[in-house]
């Protein structure tokens, strides 16, 4: 993470980081504005958000949260990242109904994979360096009769009946196991206080419940006061869930969700959407925020908020290069740069978005262009070569009775089809051939 900063080294820079969240819509609630604001004013605030090993690696929509927490150090306080070694054996109730348990070893090794993605978005150097922590060191060695002694003892049960995923799941039934999860929540963050000093906690608005109860439980065991707030979650204008595709989630893992694939998810973003998800996610001040808001609402077409957003992202989750790469990808593709620059990775990321198809040799043009889907019969590819409108690795073709010669191959496999200005497709040569 870089060392600059974007607030003063003074108390007034550690409390400017409130207003900041504020007038991003970051801070959705919280335990009590004036007392927060004073808290920050103090002095450097330590804090813990926490990530539960629920898959192989983090999604965009945890990125809010990881944000967030770097928003906070760089601005001078410090952060405690919980990967819950214990919570990922439970699992957080939800409203669709119980949770598939994964084994010790599954959690175990998706803990050390999201706490090394999580490791390049904060410092863990300085005075206020990131400490990583997994709430299975205090957990794993809590008895039973200690657990409900120590922890179960200060949980009315009416109050956890009363969280709203509990009500919505008493009728399909709820296990003991996940009821309890509230509680093992709530000890995370006695344990860090006692542990570290921790004083604040933050996470999404769907988590305010089992926050406020740690805030609860770590008064009533009388080693208070802490602090929390919760971000709100992100949703589309269009009422579908963000962060989700029809090829799924979109992940921080470059294996299971390419920088091509992420890049263009966020180039992607709707017109009504890219203002607010340029204030919660970029880091530009306000003003080069606002600027790029009038753009959108001046010249849509352009989409300057929504590239500025892609390359921004891209080049902190994935790196300067493969953002580099996905720009470039994003413009070779359509006729506006050189696909001879672009890595085979990259290039079959972005063909594999677009559409694939993988043959054991080069047919005549007219019917690669048919085999690859970018027309649906054999004349129709013939008049779109006709009329001037097809072309291979962005040269047009004029033959459509022409075979491709090996060595227009990029890489060696692949070939670029495009019909048009816009609607392009892949090809991929076997092996050997």
């Amino acid at each position: 993470m870089t060392d600059s900063s974007l607030f003063p080294a003074t108390s007034a820079g550690l409390v400017a980081v409130l207003d900041d969240l504020r007038w991003r819509g970051l801070m959705f609630d919280s335990t009590g504005p004036d007392e927060l604001r004073e808290h920050f004013a103090a002095g450097p605030v330590t804090f813990y958000v926490g990530f539960d090993p629920t898959a192989p690696s983090l999604h965009i929509g945890n990125l809010l949260q990881i944000l967030t927490a770097r928003r906070l150090q760089l601005a001078g306080h410090r952060p405690l990242l919980l990967v819950g070694g214990a919570t990922g054996l439970i699992g957080d109730p939800n409203e669709r109904g119980e949770r598939t348990l994964n084994s010790p070893e599954v959690v175990a090794s998706w803990v050390e994979r999201i706490r090394n993605q999580l490791a390049p978005f904060v410092s863990y150097e300085g005075e206020n360096a990131a400490q990583p922590v997994n709430n299975l060191d205090w957990t794993g060695a809590m008895s039973v009769a200690e657990f409900l002694r120590d922890v179960g003892k200060h949980f009315p049960v009416n109050r956890m009946l009363a969280r709203e995923v509990v009500k919505a799941r008493l009728e399909t039934g709820i296990s003991y196991t996940e009821f309890s999860y509230q509680l093992l929540q709530a000890n995370d963050f006695y344990e860090l206080h006692q542990r570290y000093g921790c004083t604040l906690q933050f996470g999404g608005s769907d988590q305010w419940g089992n926050i406020t109860a740690g805030v609860d439980y770590v008064r009533r065991r009388g080693a208070g006061p802490v602090h929390a707030f919760v971000t709100p979650l992100v949703t589309k204008a269009d009422g579908t869930k963000f962060g989700k595709t029809e090829g799924g989630a979109i992940w921080l893992d470059a294996t299971m969700t390419t920088p091509y694939a992420f890049y263009q998810f966020w180039v992607n973003t709707d017109d009504r959407d890219v203002s607010q998800l340029l204030r919660y996610f970029s880091f530009r001040d306000h003003e080069e925020i606002e600027e790029l808001e009038k753009a959108t609402a001046e010249r849509p077409a352009a989409r300057a908020a929504q590239r500025a957003l892609a390359e921004e992202l891209t080049t902190l989750v994935h790196g300067a290069e493969e953002a580099r790469q996905a720009v470039a990808a994003s413009q070779a593709l359509f006729g506006r740069g050189s696909l001879d620059e672009l890595g085979s990775e990259t290039l079959r990321a972005a063909l594999a978005e677009a559409g694939l198809v993988r043959l054991e040799s080069l047919p005549p043009a007219a019917l690669l262009f048919r085999e690859a889907g970018l027309v649906g019969s054999l004349n129709e590819a013939r008049r779109a070569i006709a009329e001037g409108g097809a072309y291979v690795n962005n040269e047009r073709i004029t033959d459509p009775e022409a075979v491709i010669a090996p060595e227009t191959l990029l890489h060696g496999r692949f070939l670029v089809l495009r019909r048009g200005k816009r609607t392009f497709a892949g090809v991929e040569l076997a092996a050997g051939r």
